[in-house]
Parts: structure tokens; C-alpha cells; sequence
């Protein structure tokens, strides 16, 4: 896997290659590029795709100690990510993480050409839901993330709706949650930096103002939300689809919030149909 240095620290990051348009995937809190996998495999023939792991806990290697990992931090490195790589007009597809939103109010949208929301934070769901409370309320407790994160080695704990229940209808593969936890398990550093990001959560009035910045985007968006999702209400994704100007918006049945995991056929074939006319 390849991997990029940037002000913060290094990333590792996939990259399909070939000379199709650009797709760049970005997952959430404690998960890594690897939420993508079948959406990348259905898409990749066609399209370049292009997924990092961000520093939100499912990381390798931690950031650097003054790294601002704040949610405007992190969606600074994605804009630093695309210009270091020298993409352009490129489709960025969000799960989980609503990065998007402050993207789009610090105004680092050039090189976005379509923006593409599934199941996100959006609006004053931050940190989303049951799963999000319970995070924060381990990461004000000494020692508190250690603890939960060595309480996920047990598979019967994941499927609780205060961890990962509600992320997932069915359950991911137990190899797959291994590596998106393995990192804070066995890292004080990883638990450090994912604290950081936990913390940052601005005052409701500045999250909301992120959300209505949306309007500012002028360029194609597709809001995709799970029907049934229990962590990010399906009423923010008709109320982001109505902020966006150019939004189409589609609801996923039989998936909770991870779209890429419940539903990756469907959900490729919603992009695909989006992406018609970038090939």
C-alpha cells in the first residue's frame, strides 16, 4: 500500500491507477479504506479510485503530537491529500465522517468536481448517535479508550447498539474489524490522536452553519442514505439533499449507516449511474 507524507504525519492510502475519472473514498471513526472494498471492486475497472485512511483511529501510524486533528483538521488533510497527488475534478464519496460540510465552509472545494453523502454526520449529529455518546464517554474516562477497545477483541460486544449494532445490519467480517481496531488496542498514540477528533466537536451554531455552507457547492452531489438507519436520522439526508443545488437524492433500504457494507451492489450502482458521463 501506498503511502504520503503530509503536514500531520504519513497515510497510507489505496490507488487503483488507470486513466478513468477519479474517485476518492473517505470511511469514518475507527474503520479504515478498507470500508470501501466492494464499492472499489465494482467500480474500478471504469474509474480511479482512491481511498486513504484517515487519522480517525483506524489508522497505522500516529500522527505527529502537534498534528490538528480537530474534524477541520482532518478535512484539511483530505484537501492537502488531492493537491499533493495532483488530483482534479474528482468525486469525493463520504460514509460515516460528515468532513464534507466543513470542507466545503473553509472553502477548499477545487479540486472537488461532484460530492457524493452516504450515511453521514450532518447538522448537530456530532458524535452521531448511541455509538458516538458511548466513544466520548470512554475518551473522558482515564484510560477509557484502552478499555473500550479491548472490550471489541469480543465479538458479541460489536454487535451492541452502543458500539457497532446500529452501523451494520449485518455483521462485518471479523477479520475486517480486527485491523480497524488492532491500531487503538495496541497504540497509545493511535487512542491519543482518535482523542484528539473526539474533543473537537465545535458549538452547534458553527456545525450548523458547516451544513447550510452546502449551499455554496454548485457542482452535481448525490445524497445516498440508509432507509433504516438508526444513527444518522434518513430525515438529514432529504434536508442535505436540499441544502446541496444540484443534489439527486436516493434512500437505500435494508442497510443501516454503513452503506459500503449492508448495500455495496446497490450503492455502485447508484455511482455508476451518477458517474455517467465522467468515463
Amino acid at each position: 500500500m501506498p503511502e504520503l507524507e503530509l503536514s500531520a504525519g504519513t497515510i497510507d492510502y489505496q490507488d487503483t491507477g488507470g486513466d478513468g475519472p477519479v474517485v476518492v473514498l473517505l470511511h469514518g471513526v475507527a474503520m479504515d479504506g478498507s470500508l470501501w472494498r466492494h464499492v472499489v471492486a465494482g467500480l474500478r475497472d471504469d474509474f480511479r479510485c482512491v481511498v486513504p485512511t484517515l487519522p480517525l483511529g483506524g489508522h497505522r501510524r500516529p500522527m505527529r503530537p502537534d498534528a490538528d486533528l480537530s474534524i477541520l483538521g482532518v478535512a484539511r488533510l483530505v484537501d492537502e491529500f488531492l493537491e499533493r497527488l495532483d488530483l482534479s475534478d474528482v468525486t469525493l464519496v463520504l460514509s460515516d465522517w460528515g468532513g464534507a460540510q466543513s470542507l466545503v465552509a473553509d472553502g477548499r472545494t477545487t479540486r472537488i468536481g461532484r460530492l457524493v453523502l452516504t450515511s453521514c454526520e450532518a447538522f448537530d449529529n456530532y458524535p452521531p448517535g448511541l455509538p458516538g455518546s458511548n466513544l466520548v464517554t470512554f475518551a473522558r474516562l482515564p484510560g477509557g479508550l484502552a478499555m473500550a477497545f479491548n472490550m471489541l477483541r469480543l465479538k458479541p460486544m460489536r454487535r451492541l447498539p452502543v458500539t457497532w449494532g446500529w452501523m451494520t445490519k449485518r455483521p462485518v467480517p471479523p477479520e475486517i474489524m480486527d485491523a480497524w481496531f488492532r491500531p487503538a488496542i495496541s497504540s497509545p498514540e493511535i487512542r491519543r490522536d482518535l482523542r484528539k477528533y473526539v474533543f473537537s466537536t465545535p458549538p452547534k451554531a458553527e456545525l450548523l452553519a458547516w451544513s447550510e455552507a452546502l449551499r455554496t457547492f454548485d457542482r452535481p452531489a448525490l445524497v445516498a442514505w440508509a432507509a433504516e438507519d438508526r444513527v444518522m436520522p434518513p430525515s438529514h439526508g432529504r434536508r442535505l439533499a436540499g441544502l446541496l443545488p444540484q443534489a439527486e437524492f436516493v434512500e437505500i433500504a435494508d442497510s443501516y449507516t454503513l452503506i459500503p457494507e449492508d448495500q455495496p451492489t446497490v450503492l455502485t450502482g447508484h455511482l455508476r449511474e451518477f458517474l455517467k458521463g465522467r468515463q
